[in-house]
């Protein structure tokens, strides 16, 4: 079992000299900024890599192709949290973890720096899904780690936490995006591994006097019998992937919309065994159980939040580069920039957040219902694009009306993201800590696989039904567990 204690472990970590949080704290900030840089930087091209002529330096496939590529590769990303989670807890503990996820990552860009076919695509692909869900979950459970479960500031820590994602997705589109659309894709995705070199450098000089012991424990470690066992399947599971890809891909019988399927099938279908497996296993308490019931409809309201959030890199980001006018003001403006609004807006609005809920501290709304008004910002906008599409019609519509829908949604990230972060940390099962925080991010794989297939029902003639739709079930959902939210509270026993 567990090794530390958790007085130990936040014992060995400096309390103060982060903005007044634990010393920790910069290093999983500094970690994190430079991984979202590489990774937010990638992603604000590669939709255009997809679906640009091979003439124009891309792979050439079809928008709809390319948009559910993008939408099946974002929910693999945070469906392989699973296994960082997983790692994290039985054999390597978190730090660990993170430091072989951004290897991963570092070499997966480097491999899409390359002039390359479809072949060398998807396997930088495979790269970057498993090095972020190595890195992804654990460094968020570390941030958990170097606070006590009665701290005030945890909250307000996240929430920093939550910017240092987001300075690095801000600079990352202009840098990244830029080079790759005016110069070369290649050289956008080298300057993405560069990034995370200097992520992996930061978290390497610094941890050992920062960190302490946060992140060392494996809670739940693999026994010697186990250990052989789990290898041999892992061996075997492998090998059985790798020959049905090799049968199924160049016959035909496996194709990207077969896939797609598979995918969406898989986000839904993973949390439901995740929350039984935990739910039944006999190393979680009676508290532990209820406070897994109150977790269902904070992660249904997740996934329904993450679906309309993550569309801003597919669905607004094909919007930006066909249906918007890109000058303005008498500037030209690159589609990649609007990748850069949501982590912008988060820039300057995370640190009001993180005082209000300080200022507030017994006084603030409880997260479930911090959750339910997350969604309804969420909703509304989608809601406010279909204002542009009637007006305008076929022609091409002002930018603002994106920069209007991106800061709407910052404001339910605000409310929802940060505080889910927070809220899993505490209500995590103590065995399954670091595959709790596995979890919470399939909210978003679970997301983004219903993305896979929504995405391609949207065109310019389904437009005002697609952000009318999608809108309002999303604000709908938010009354509902506005609603229920002293039920659910009930059921958290005790953690607000």
């Amino acid at each position: 079992m567990s090794k530390y204690s958790k007085e130990d472990i936040v014992n060995s970590v400096p309390q103060k000299g982060f903005f007044g949080h634990p010393k920790g704290l910069f290093t999983l900030f500094f970690t994190e900024f430079w991984e979202r840089f590489s990774y937010y930087g990638m992603r604000a091209i590669l939709l255009f890599y997809m679906y640009y002529e091979v003439s124009k330096g891309g792979l050439g496939l079809d928008e709809g192709t390319a948009a559910s590529i993008m939408a099946i590769y974002g929910s693999l990303v945070y469906m392989s949290g699973i296994i960082g989670g997983w790692i994290a807890d039985r054999i390597l503990g978190g730090t660990s973890t993170v430091f072989y996820g951004g290897v991963l990552i570092m070499f997966g860009h480097i491999v899409l720096s390359l002039p390359g076919n479809l072949t060398a695509f998807f396997i930088s692909m495979v790269l970057i899904v498993i090095g972020t869900g190595l890195l992804k979950p654990n460094v968020s459970n570390v941030v958990g780690d170097l606070y006590a479960p009665e701290d005030y500031r945890r909250d307000s820590g996240f929430s920093i936490f939550y910017m240092g994602i987001n300075l690095g997705g801000f600079l990352a589109p202009l840098i990244v995006g830029t080079v790759g659309q005016e110069y070369s894709f290649h050289a956008g995705f080298a300057i993405a591994a560069v990034g995370m070199f200097f992520g992996l450098i930061t978290f390497m000089l610094t941890k050992k006097k920062n960190l302490g012991l946060a992140g060392k424990n494996v809670p739940n470690p693999l026994t010697k019998a186990e250990r052989s066992k789990t290898y041999k399947r892992v061996g075997i599971g492998a090998i059985i992937i790798i020959i049905l890809f090799a049968l199924t891909i160049p016959t035909g019988i496996l194709t990207i919309s077969g896939l797609t399927y598979i995918v969406s099938f898989l986000g839904l279908s993973i949390p439901t065994a995740y929350f039984i497996v935990m739910f039944r296993s006999k190393k979680t308490t009676t508290d532990e159980r209820s406070r897994l019931l109150a977790y269902i409809p904070l992660f249904v309201a997740s996934m329904m939040f993450w679906s309309i959030q993550e569309q801003g890199s597919i669905i607004l980001a094909q919007y930006a580069d066909q249906r918007v006018d890109l000058s303005f003001a008498g500037l030209g403006i690159q589609s990649s920039w609007f990748q850069s609004l949501n982590p912008l807006f988060i820039i300057f609005l995370a640190p009001v957040f993180a005082w209000l809920w300080i200022r507030l501290r017994s006084k603030q709304p409880s997260t479930p219902k911090k959750f339910a008004y997350g969604l309804m910002f969420a909703g509304v906008s989608f809601l406010i694009m279909m204002i542009p599409a009637i007006m305008n019609g076929d022609n091409l519509v002002n930018p603002l009306w994106l920069v209007l829908s991106f800061l709407l949604v910052v404001l339910g990230e605000l409310l929802l993201s940060p505080v889910g972060l927070s809220a899993t940390t505490k209500l995590a099962p103590a065995a399954f800590a670091s595959q709790t925080m596995s979890l919470w991010f399939l909210s978003n794989a679970a997301g983004q696989a219903m993305n896979a297939q929504l995405v391609k029902l949207y065109n310019i003639d389904t437009e005002v039904a697609y952000f009318g739709i999608l809108g309002g079930a999303s604000v709908l959902l938010g009354i509902i567990l506005f609603a229920f939210a002293p039920r659910i509270s009930k059921l958290m026993k005790g953690v607000n």
